[in-house]
C-alpha cells in the first residue's frame, strides 16, 4: 500500500515534464506558432512552472487572462511575450506597457487606454479582439471601421504597434466554428484595409487547434491541453496523445469499523449496507473537491477503485473500504494519469456536472503543489 510522506495530508503533483511533452506534441501536430495560456495559476497547476514548461517545449508566447497574472510571471523573471485579454474599466496599461506586456485589446476606449501607455520611442504592443460570435467581450464588427481606423492612426504614430489580431470560438459544433472563422477572415480583411496587418492572427484554442486545422493560421492558444486534458467529450488524453499533470492525492487521517446501517456523513444520505470499514479524506469543497460528487465521486486505495460514500464536507470526505486493510497514512488518488491506473479529472467532472478545465482549477490553496519531472 502506497503511503504518503509523514506530515502529508494533501497534495498536487505537478508533473512538470508532462506540460512539457504536452506542448511539444500540440506543436508538432498543428505545425503552428504555439500560445501557452497559463492564466487562474496556470489552470492550478502553478502558472510560473506551467509557463517555464511550456516555453521548454516549444510555446513561443504566453496568454493570461488579466495584468497581475502577467506581472506575476514577469516578476518570476519570465522574459517570453505574454498577453493579457480581460480588463477592468478605467484599467491603466502603463505597468504592463514598462514591462512588455501585449494588451488585448476589446474596444475603443481600451484601444486609447493602451494608447495613453506609450512612451517616448516605445510603442504598446497589442492584440485586437474581434468578436465573431461567442458575445462575450471583444470589438462588436459595427466597430470594426472605427477601431481599425484609429489602431492604424496610433501605429502610424509610434504609440500602438498592432502585433496580432484573435477571437474565440464557441465549439458548438464543427459548421457554427467555421462561420466564426469566416467572420473572422472578414475583420482580417477590413483591419488589411486601412492597414492594419499584423503578423499573429490567432483564433484556435486546444479544440480547434487539434480538430479544425483551417483555423490555426499559423498561430494556436493552447490552454485546457498543455495540462493533459481532453476538451472533447468523446476523447480522452491518450486518444489524443496528451497526459495529465496534475495527480490530486491525500492520506487516510482515521478509519472506522461501523456496523450495518451505519450513518454516513450529513444528513446520513448514505447508510452502510454491511459491517464495513470507513476511511476519512482529508479534502473537501474548501479544497475544491465538487460537493456535487457526493456520492459519486471516485478514488482509489491500494489500487482499488472505490466511490465517496455520502456528502463532501467542507475539509473531508468518506469512502466505505469494505473490508479492504486500510489505514493511516494510506495514499488516496481522486483523479491523475487514467494510464497508470488512477481516475480522471473527467470522472469527476461527470460525476459533479461540469467539466475537467473546472476540477483542476478549482483546487485551492490549502493543497500543496508539489513538482516532480517523470
Amino acid at each position: 500500500m502506497n503511503r504518503l510522506p509523514a506530515g502529508v495530508m494533501r497534495e498536487a503533483i505537478i508533473d512538470v515534464d508532462a506540460i512539457e511533452d504536452n506542448v511539444r506534441h500540440l506543436r508538432r501536430l498543428t505545425e503552428s506558432e504555439l500560445i501557452a495560456v497559463v492564466k487562474a495559476d496556470g489552470y492550478g497547476h502553478g502558472a510560473v512552472r506551467a509557463a517555464v514548461a511550456a516555453l521548454a517545449g516549444g510555446a513561443s508566447r504566453l496568454g493570461v487572462a488579466d495584468i497581475a497574472e502577467a506581472l506575476t510571471l514577469r516578476r518570476a523573471g519570465i522574459d517570453a511575450p505574454i498577453m493579457a485579454w480581460l480588463h477592468a474599466p478605467g484599467t491603466s496599461f502603463v505597468e504592463a506597457a514598462s514591462v512588455n506586456i501585449e494588451i488585448g485589446v476589446s474596444s475603443f476606449e481600451q484601444l486609447l487606454q493602451a494608447a495613453e501607455a506609450s512612451t517616448a520611442g516605445r510603442a504598446v504592443a497589442v492584440h485586437l479582439k474581434l468578436d465573431t460570435g461567442l458575445s462575450r467581450n471583444g470589438i462588436a464588427p459595427d466597430e470594426y471601421r472605427v477601431v481599425f481606423a484609429e489602431a492604424a492612426r496610433l501605429q502610424r504614430l509610434g504609440r500602438l504597434n498592432v502585433v496580432g489580431l484573435f477571437s474565440h470560438l464557441s465549439n458548438a459544433s464543427p459548421d457554427e466554428d467555421r462561420a466564426q472563422l469566416a467572420r473572422f477572415h472578414e475583420g482580417v480583411a477590413a483591419a488589411a484595409l486601412v492597414g492594419v496587418n499584423p503578423h499573429l492572427l490567432h483564433i484556435a484554442a486546444t479544440a480547434a487547434a487539434i480538430d479544425l486545422p483551417e483555423a490555426r493560421l499559423g498561430c494556436v492558444r493552447v490552454g485546457v491541453g498543455i495540462y493533459g486534458l481532453s476538451p472533447f467529450d468523446d476523447r480522452s488524453s491518450a486518444d489524443l496523445g496528451l497526459r495529465p499533470a496534475m495527480t490530486l492525492r491525500a492520506a487516510v487521517a482515521a478509519t472506522r469499523r461501523v456496523s450495518a446501517g451505519a450513518g454516513v456523513s450529513y444528513g446520513f444520505d448514505y447508510r452502510t449496507a454491511a459491517d464495513t470499514t470507513l476511511a476519512l479524506v482529508p479534502l473537501g469543497y474548501a479544497d475544491g473537491v465538487p460537493r456535487q460528487a457526493s456520492g459519486a465521486g471516485p478514488v482509489t486505495i491500494g489500487g482499488k477503485r472505490f466511490t465517496v460514500a455520502g456528502r463532501i464536507a467542507m475539509d473531508q470526505f468518506i469512502v466505505d473500504v469494505g473490508d479492504d486493510p486500510v489505514a493511516v497514512g494510506d495514499e488516496v488518488t481522486l483523479f491523475g494519469d487514467p494510464t497508470l491506473g488512477a481516475p480522471a479529472a473527467d470522472d469527476w467532472a461527470r460525476a459533479a456536472s461540469t467539466i475537467n478545465y473546472d476540477i483542476v482549477t478549482r483546487i485551492g490553496p490549502r493543497v500543496a503543489r508539489k513538482q516532480v519531472s517523470t
